[in-house]
């Protein structure tokens, strides 16, 4: 009877390969097909697709957006192409890609310039620490650091993760409303960093 039993589960197994019949290996494929935000045909088109994190929304941000920002709508040579809101994740603060084609953002320049220059047209920014990274499998550079926001009467860490691309650099920067908000987004930030990549 063992040997009836091991000789119908080898059956089993091999018409499962010869037919294409697989135990999960179909649901796998479809999601390495899925779609990354920043491919197109996604709520934001981009030089770079990374997973987000589902419940965020992403919403591109035109060009006339980008000019009723006034001096928000600028930092060094980037300007801000999609914000994701974490509101319906239960959290206050944003995770916004930002783009550029000029000084830093050159094709050809590096991450590390692009960061230190993003960083360092941030108001009243301290406690800089840049470090080479990997996103995806791409060559980048990291920084976090702190901003001392006067209004507020409070100081909150923010970091940016910048990469090149053939259409010029690309900044992901994460901010939130204080230190706690900031920490519980870190989760989205570290997700975009893994799955990050060049679109085609």
């Amino acid at each position: 009877m063992r040997r009836v039993s091991q000789a119908v589960l080898g059956a089993v197994v091999a018409m499962g390969v010869l037919g294409g019949c697989t135990f999960g290996w179909g649901e796998d494929e479809k999601k390495v097909a899925e779609k990354k935000l920043g491919d197109k045909g996604t709520a934001c088109e981009l030089p770079v697709h990374f997973a987000p994190e589902t419940s965020w929304k992403a919403t591109a941000l035109t060009r006339a957006t980008v000019d009723r920002m006034g001096p928000l709508g600028h930092q060094g040579p980037l300007t801000p192409a999609c914000e994701l809101d974490a509101k319906a994740a239960g959290h206050i603060g944003f995770l916004t890609v930002w783009s550029g084609t000029k000084g830093a953002a050159a094709p050809g320049g590096s991450p590390r310039a692009l960061v230190k220059t993003f960083v360092a047209a941030e108001h009243f920014e301290s406690n800089v620490r840049i470090r080479e990274v990997k996103a995806g499998g791409l060559p980048a550079a990291e920084a976090d650091y702190t901003v001392t926001d006067l209004a507020a009467g409070e100081i909150r860490p923010e970091r940016a993760l910048a990469v090149m691309t053939g259409h010029g650099g690309v900044v992901l920067h994460l901010g939130g409303l204080n230190a706690g908000e900031h920490k519980a987004m870190l989760p989205a930030f570290e997700l975009a960093k893994k799955t990050l990549g060049l679109t085609s």
